[in-house]
Formats: structure tokens, C-alpha cells, sequence
């Protein structure tokens, strides 16, 4: 890329600001357009003026206010965060559902290689889970789980790991207070998760998450660790009971599934300006080619929609799923309010270094992720997915818990795009990182997967790096691909959403 040349992108014509493409950012004095002189330095990603703005202004991106102007800004100023006070959030009662509805031709013949369940959902790893029942438990399983690795592991080349499912949870918390179903019904969906082929738990034995509450009436492989007699046998019946599970599991084998079997998740972390420009469209646009194939992407994060649900909420397929996303919105608002948290607390430092002024124009460019495709679900924290198609899950925007309870919803593959970079990784699923910036990938060749930022320069176009995305999902969902994230075994731990009282 030259730059020296000016090179900013514009999204509306109904935009008075554009985004800066140069890596270097723009200097004092440059000259973008006859009548627009830069008036100070800009960094890479942030906003221009392209009018002189009054206080009180509008400020339009992506079509879209994202603010008003906090005092007088001259054309070709720099807008940023000091400069910009932020507009009031879509009120749910004024929202407008299943006025919108894109019918999209369907997509037949597209397959990958996993690994069909008994219940007939299909995974993209063959993995072990070890479930603790409580906290309590995480330090003899994690003795176990690093046995297994070390001395059963390499006899079992099918099986591609050992999971331990450890958590905060399970005592020392108000279990019966309402909103514990919460992290009750995400850890048992978790354990459900299709890309377990076989599941162990490992329970305490006084906890008030007791193995029954959890898995009553199901056929579960359960230790009691206050059953044995002392460190060695905890130990000891743990791998003896893994060694059982992996002869099971070495048995499987990859075929042939329609891609309808997949479920997808849509994610977003270390976010800037160019992801709503880059990476997220083209990651919508390969959600739209799953829909299309009959397969279920899901996409989350309550505060990074919040502000563009007037641009949702006409793709809802019905009204009775539209109340159900305005219960889910008002529960979310009301849980900010009891913390005395303001919807911008959400943008993070390295966000708005990125250019992203606010919650508005963060969230404008995050939805972008959920392409065009009718919205046919809403699923609360915890839940697991039920249909097929576009979901909506009303999860918290934190990448971890973010994580989990997309787990928990049931997806056997994540795509996560990044503007500053992270180094997010999820033990249970592959995930694919798409940065937004090509200046990223080049300094993270070894952690970033695909790079979206080739769209910001020209060099390719959203429907093609969309495609690209499409293609490396059934790959890596087949095993054929291996992402950087689990190349390096980067495996962070779950975080549970838990809003109840802990004791």
C-alpha cells in the first residue's frame, strides 16, 4: 500500500466523517479533497470531518448517528472520544420486528467431515470432557488431566484431547436464587456440548451442585472424590475411568455431514473502526452462506447490539420473538442499572485507540457480523440452540463469558475477528481469527488466520473474504485446517455468567 496518498473509506453517502486507511494515519496539512485540508494529525482507523460541525450536531456513520458534536469541529478535524457525547439507545417499545425479512436462495451440496453423536448432533473435535462439579474438585482433576495428556493421550491418535470443564461455581452460592439457572443450565449445556464424544464427571461429594441435580435422570460416568481413599485412588479412578472413555473414543471416525450440521459462532474482541468496515462484514457474509446451507450461526454480546437494534429487529421473523428479545434487552439494561454502569463503559481503552468513539459506533459496526439472514432465535444465557438458521443469543460482551455461554448454546466452531489483536483461544472448538487490519496480520502471521483488512485497501472485496471465511470454516471443521489457536493450544478458561448472590 502507498502511503503517502490519502486513503479513507466512507460507508454512506449519508456519512460526514470518514475513516482513515494509511497505516501511518494522516498528518497536518494533507490534502484529502480540494475543500478539505486535515487540521492535525489523525491515527490509522479514526474519523475525519468532512463539514464543519455546530455543537449539537449530528455525527453519521454507517448511515447512522453515532453522536453529537461536543463542541465546534472543523472540517477536517479529528473526531474522537473527547469530542463526540452520545446519543440515547433505541427505546424498546418504539422497535419494529419482521418488516425486513431477506428470503436468500438456499445452498445444496456443501459437506464436511465430523463426528456424528447418538443424539445426532454432529462435532468437529473428538474430545474427552472431565465436568467438576464445583470448583473444589479443579486441582486433583487438573493432576488428572495432565496424567492423561502425558501417559494415555499418545496411545489414542483419534481422540484429538482431554478437556477438563472447570468452573467457579457450584458452592458457596445462593443455588436456589432465580437467576442461578443461569450458570446451573450453561454448565449443563456445556457438558452437551456436541464436540464431546464422551463426557466423565468428577464431583466432590458435599457440593450444592450435586451431579444429580445436573444430570438427573441421564446416564452419567460420576467419581465422588470423598468416596476415595486419598489423593492416589482420586487419582488413580480418574484416568482409570479416562483410559475406558478414549478406547470409545479412538474408535470414531470423521464422515461425511451435510454443512447443515454445523453451528457457528460470531464473535468480536480488540475490536477498532476497520472492523465494522472489514472483518465483520465479511464474516456476515459467510454467515449468510451458512444460513444458506441449512446451518445455524449464532451470534451474541447484549452491549454491542443494544444501539443497533433498530437495525435488528425488522429481521426478527415475528412479533412473539420480538417481545422475547425486548425481555432479554430490558433484563440486560435493568442488570447495568443495579451495578450503576452506563452502556459505554463497554468500549475498552484499546477500542477507541482503534477509532471507536463510543458504544454507538462500536456496536454499529459488531452487528455487521450477523450478515442479512432472518433472525429466527433468541436464546437466553445458558441455553442451548434450537433451530436452525440466524440466532440471536443475549449474552454479556466480555470475550470469556462471551465464549462460554456460546458453548453452552452448542457451537462447534468459532469465528473471531480482532482490530488490535488477541489471543483468544477456546479448548472446546476450533477458532478462526480474521483481523481487520492487514498491518495486523502481518505482525501476528502466526496467530492470525485470515486477513480482512485486504478489503479497507481494494485489493479484494467483502463477498470475497467472505467466501474465503466460508471455505475455511468447512475446511477446519473437516480437520483438514488447523487454526493458529489450537496449533498453539491456546486454551483459556471458561468463564461463567453467574448474576446471582454468591454466600
Amino acid at each position: 500500500m502507498v502511503d503517502n496518498k490519502p486513503l479513507l473509506i466512507r460507508i454512506s453517502e449519508e456519512d460526514n466523517v470518514e475513516i482513515v486507511v494509511n497505516e501511518n494515519g494522516l498528518k497536518a496539512g494533507t490534502k484529502i479533497k480540494d475543500d478539505i485540508i486535515v487540521k492535525e494529525d489523525i491515527p490509522q482507523a479514526h474519523k475525519v470531518a468532512l463539514k464543519d460541525f455546530e455543537e449539537g450536531d449530528e455525527i453519521i456513520r454507517y448511515g447512522n448517528v453515532i453522536g453529537y458534536a461536543a463542541k465546534r469541529i472543523e472540517k477536517g478535524s479529528w473526531i474522537n472520544q473527547y469530542n463526540v457525547t452520545l446519543p440515547s439507545s433505541p427505546k424498546l417499545d418504539k422497535l419494529e420486528f419482521a418488516t425486513n425479512l431477506k428470503e436468500l436462495p438456499t445452498l445444496e451440496g456443501y459437506t464436511f467431515k465430523g463426528y456424528r453423536n447418538s443424539d445426532g448432533s454432529v462435532g468437529t473435535k473428538n474430545l474427552l470432557g472431565i465436568f467438576s462439579c464445583v470448583q473444589c474438585a479443579e486441582g486433583v482433576l487438573n493432576r488428572a488431566i495432565k496424567k492423561i495428556e502425558e501417559e494415555l493421550l499418545p496411545q489414542y491418535p483419534n481422540v484429538d484431547g482431554v478437556v477438563p470443564i472447570n468452573h467457579n461455581y457450584g458452592c458457596g452460592v445462593a443455588i436456589n436464587s432465580p437467576n442461578a439457572k443461569i450458570p446451573i443450565r450453561t454448565l449443563k449445556n456445556i457438558s452437551e456440548n456436541p464436540n464431546f464424544g464422551e463426557v466423565i464427571v468428577v464431583s466432590l461429594g458435599c457440593e450444592k451442585l450435586e451431579a444429580d441435580r445436573l444430570f438427573k435422570g441421564m446416564d452419567k460416568n460420576v467419581i465422588v472424590l470423598q468416596e476415595e481413599a486419598g489423593f492416589e485412588e482420586m487419582l488413580e479412578t480418574i484416568v482409570s475411568r479416562a483410559k475406558e472413555a478414549l478406547e470409545i473414543l479412538n474408535r470414531r471416525q470423521r464422515e461425511i455431514c451435510p454443512a447443515s450440521e454445523l453451528v457457528v459462532g460470531m464473535q468480536c474482541g480488540g475490536s477498532d473502526a476497520f472492523s465494522g468496515i472489514t472483518a465483520n462484514p465479511a464474516v456476515g457474509y459467510a454467515a449468510d452462506l451458512l444460513v444458506r446451507t441449512g446451518a445455524t450461526v449464532i451470534f451474541a454480546e447484549v452491549s454491542e447490539v443494544r444501539d443497533g437494534l433498530h437495525l435488528l429487529a425488522p429481521r426478527i421473523v415475528n412479533q412473539e420473538l420480538g417481545e422475547k428479545l425486548k425481555e432479554e434487552i430490558a433484563w440486560y439494561d435493568n442488570y447495568l442499572d443495579l451495578g450503576s454502569v452506563d452502556r459505554d463503559a463497554n468500549p475498552t481503552p484499546g477500542n477507541k485507540q482503534g477509532g471507536l468513539a463510543n458504544i454507538v459506533e462500536k456496536s454499529l459496526g459488531s452487528i455487521q457480523k450477523a450478515g442479512t439472514s432472518p433472525i429466527v432465535d433468541i436464546l437466553s444465557p445458558g441455553e442451548k440452540v434450537k433451530k436452525k438458521g440466524l440466532v440471536f443469543a443475549a449474552t454479556p460482551a466480555s470475550d470469556f463469558v462471551c465464549g462460554t455461554l456460546q458453548l453452552a448454546a452448542g457451537i462447534t466452531l468459532q469465528v473471531f475477528t480482532t482490530g488490535r489483536g488477541t489471543t483468544y483461544g477456546l479448548a472446546m472448538a476450533p477458532v478462526i481469527k480474521v483481523s481487520s487490519r492487514t498491518v495486523l496480520k502481518d505482525k501476528w502471521q502466526d496467530l492470525i488466520d485470515i486477513d480482512a483488512g485486504r478489503i479497507a485497501t481494494g485489493e479484494v472485496d467483502i463477498k470475497e473474504v467472505g467466501k474465503e471465511i466460508f471455505e475455511y470454516i468447512l475446511a477446519v471443521a473437516s480437520g483438514e485446517k488447523k487454526t493458529w489457536a489450537d496449533k498453539w493450544q491456546i486454551e483459556n478458561r471458561l468463564c461463567l455468567f453467574n448474576p446471582a448472590p454468591i454466600t
